[in-house]
């Protein structure tokens, strides 16, 4: 008996100690997927298919496995398999996954599939964000077709970003979908936001008033936060540039218990480094000592309802000027800067009421303080907004409605002359949507919005949006719809801050209007040989009455403001070509025509700081042996009008074609961790190529050799031969050169 069981038991231990292999194939319903990955989960245990799919995974122990098999615009496959006394093989048939199902919620404001949404909605993924590393939301949008950040001073280098060729103002930041980033923030709070924190961001390119109300007249951006149940429990990304730009993410989630989890991240970003490669003395980039705290708490609540509140605080000390400005020159007339101190935090909850109908309380609140210096010119303001909105969903055969009723508050005051009081003002608006399934081919969305200002009476904006559908392929969208938007000058404009010019308002403002039509296709495409293509075309016109525009050409020394007399327009033409050609290759091109205009007594000009042009990619090439990956992105623009100060300024009256590109080195041997390294602005082009000077005058910021006539207008003399005055905003592209850069990111699961 017991030379038996030592028999049994040798042969066991025999057994176990002999090595087994798992082969087979991974294929799909057009042949087999060459390169495919197939990985044993809980181990470091994986391999990639050859040219045929087949695969092998050697030196297995008798045991348990899960085997999982991807591959790009393909869903994943797991499987469990049993080693007992052979080796096995074990096929994996892939199905596509559909590429237009991303789930966004900035279209009709409540969760829906992007191939079923009438509204086009364009979506931009972590991923993609770390195509290009950037510190801040403003720059990782410019690889983003129709959608360009647009610099407004070379000296403190602040900015907007536009949709379609229409200034930042009218295209509505959100976050999370809640009004957050308006006013002040449009201009100084952009930069605070950072990408690491971001789970995705949603682009709607044409007008959303109806149910966003003022400032969505061109477009809007929601910047979609990470949820805490999908974030590792710790990830850490930094990186460092030779211009010695440091940036740094931490995040860190929390479980308390089984019902509440929390997310918090830091993100601190930190340029210190004057540098004059222009020979100005004027710094290239403005210096900038940021940091941004983000929090945010999900509750777990019977019958899976809502409730989530995040919180956010930022501060910023920044300026830029004469290299030899210290903060001592702070407000001085001595040494020139633009020195801002910008203090501001933000609140947003979204509450799911305990009732059996889906009613939602959504609510957001931001403080921004604003401190600010440029020259001897004080600008000090501060803001507050807070908004809610009730929300209530519920659907009939065929028709799904939402109605909301919701109310913004606005308070700003500064220093300014032109404001004597506060403006102070509450906005209660009501609006209704209804998206009606036609057929299963054919969808409708009818929608409107009510706003009563008491600084202009009731403001009614319609929508209307239709789907048709084909096939699962194809997809076409016609959206139309009106807007309006109320001006707040300064927190625009700052061309009336920097430099020598003065604002001019010419009569009481009027709210603008607007109509826009939008026409969109969006075709996808599965090759035989496993390729994927998504291909949308997209046409928008939208006319404006009321425009309020700045006029730089009447007087160079004034910014005069008054409503167009005649009318503004936009038309463009975009396409975009999201390819997955191999496992290796993959990227994302588009092109944008527009023609951005307005016409006043029957003369038609373009718009000033316009592009007629623009086009972006991201290409990504992938080695899955070496486990490494390139990126490869870039914009390139074409001609626009620049604002130059009168006939004898020798600088460009139109900027020149020019391109910003990017390459990215990514590794990814270790696990949890990434180290990339890259280079920014390969061509180095900064807008002084072709320019006698960026910055007018620069030797003279507080024009005091500059003389005038009776009618304030610069006198050509012999130390100013073109009868200029001092002027930072001639400002078209980045002005900061070519930089390499190291990072390193780690994610804890």
């Amino acid at each position: 008996m017991i030379r038996l069981l030592l028999c049994v038991t040798i042969g066991f231990n025999s057994l176990l100690a002999q090595n087994f292999s798992i082969s087979g194939r991974v294929r799909s319903e057009n042949g087999p997927l060459a390169f495919a990955n197939i990985v044993v989960k809980n181990s470091n245990n994986g391999v990639i298919a050859n040219e045929q799919g087949k695969y092998n995974i050697p030196n297995l122990k008798a045991g348990v496995y899960t085997l999982e098999a991807s591959y790009i615009g393909y869903k994943s496959s797991t499987l469990n398999v049993q080693i007992i006394s052979k080796s096995i093989e074990i096929d994996f048939d892939l199905e596509p996954s559909p590429v237009l199902d991303e789930v966004v919620i900035t279209s009709t404001l409540k969760p829906v599939k992007r191939s079923e949404s009438p509204i086009p909605v364009e979506v931009f993924t972590a991923a993609f964000l770390k195509k290009n590393p950037t510190a801040n939301i403003f720059e990782a949008l410019q690889t983003v077709n129709g959608v360009r950040p647009q610099l407004n001073c070379s000296v403190c280098n602040t900015g907007n970003i536009r949709i379609n060729g229409l200034e930042g103002p009218y295209s509505l930041v959100l976050i999370d979908g809640m009004p957050i980033v308006s006013g002040l923030s449009t201009v100084y709070g952009l930069s605070g936001i950072p990408s690491a924190l971001i789970d995705q961001v949603e682009i709607i390119k044409g007008p959303a008033s109806s149910l966003y109300g003022s400032e969505a007249v061109g477009g809007l951006i929601n910047i979609i936060t990470k949820h805490p149940e999908n974030t590792p429990l710790l990830f850490f990304d930094s990186f460092l540039t030779d211009w010695n730009e440091y940036n740094l993410d931490v995040g860190l989630k929390a479980l308390l218990g089984d019902k509440i989890s929390v997310l918090f991240g830091v993100n601190y970003f930190n340029y210190n480094n004057p540098i004059d490669n222009n020979n100005d003395n004027f710094t290239d980039l403005a210096l900038q000592d940021r940091i941004s705290v983000f929090q945010k708490w999900s509750f777990s609540r019977p019958k899976n309802r809502l409730f989530s509140l995040a919180g956010r605080y930022f501060y910023e000390d920044r300026w830029g000027g004469e290299m030899q400005w210290k903060s001592k020159n702070r407000g001085g007339t001595e040494v020139y800067g633009e020195s801002i101190y910008t203090s501001r935090f933000e609140l947003i909850g979204n509450y799911q009421l305990p009732l059996q109908e889906k009613l939602f309380f959504q609510f957001s609140y931001s403080d921004h303080d604003q401190n600010s210096v440029y020259g001897d010119r004080y600008y000090l303001a501060k803001q507050r907004i807070g908004f809610g909105q009730l929300l209530w969903d519920f659907s009939e055969p065929k028709s799904d409605w939402l109605i909301g009723l919701s109310a913004r508050y606005n308070y700003y005051n500064d220093n300014t002359t032109v404001t004597n009081t506060s403006d102070e003002v509450v906005v209660p608006s009501l609006f209704v949507q209804n998206e009606i399934s036609l057929t299963k081919k054919h969808k409708l969305l009818l929608g409107g919005r009510y706003d009563y200002d008491n600084r202009h009476g009731s403001i009614f904006t319609p929508r209307l949006a239709f789907r048709y559908k084909p096939t699962d392929d194809d997809i076409f969208r016609v959206n139309a719809g009106t807007g309006f938007r109320i001006v707040n000058l300064f927190t625009e404009e700052h061309a009336a801050l920097s430099g020598s010019r003065d604002l001019v308002i010419q009569n009481k403002l009027k709210p603008e209007q607007s109509f826009n039509i939008n026409a969109n296709y969006l075709k996808k495409i599965y090759t035989k040989k496993g390729q994927i293509l998504s291909l949308d075309w997209s046409t928008w016109y939208t006319y404006f009455t009321n425009a309020i525009r700045p006029d730089y050409d009447t007087n160079p020394n004034l910014v005069i403001y008054d409503n167009l007399e005649g009318s503004a327009t936009s038309f463009g033409l975009s396409f975009s070509l999201d390819a997955v050609i191999s496992p290796h290759f993959k990227g994302l091109i588009g092109g944008t025509i527009q023609d951005v205009s307005q016409k006043e007594n029957g003369i038609r000009r373009q718009q000033i700081l316009t592009e007629k042009f623009s086009g972006t990619w991201a290409l990504t090439y992938t080695n899955l042996k070496n486990n490494f990956t390139i990126d490869y992105t870039g914009n390139i623009y074409g001609p626009m009008r620049l604002a130059v100060l009168g006939p004898l300024d020798p600088r460009q009256k139109n900027a020149p074609i020019w391109s910003i590109q990017n390459i990215l080195f990514t590794f990814k041997k270790f696990k949890n961790i990434e180290l990339y390294t890259g280079l920014k602005n390969i061509l180095n082009w900064t807008p002084n190529k072709g320019n006698p000077f960026i910055i007018a005058r620069a030797d003279d910021p507080f024009d005091d050799n500059v003389s005038f006539d009776n009618n304030g207008s610069a006198i050509v003399t012999a130390n100013n031969p073109y009868g200029l005055t001092f002027d930072p905003t001639y400002i078209y592209a980045p002005n900061q050169g070519r930089r390499l850069f190291f990072g390193l990111r780690y994610n804890l699961n």
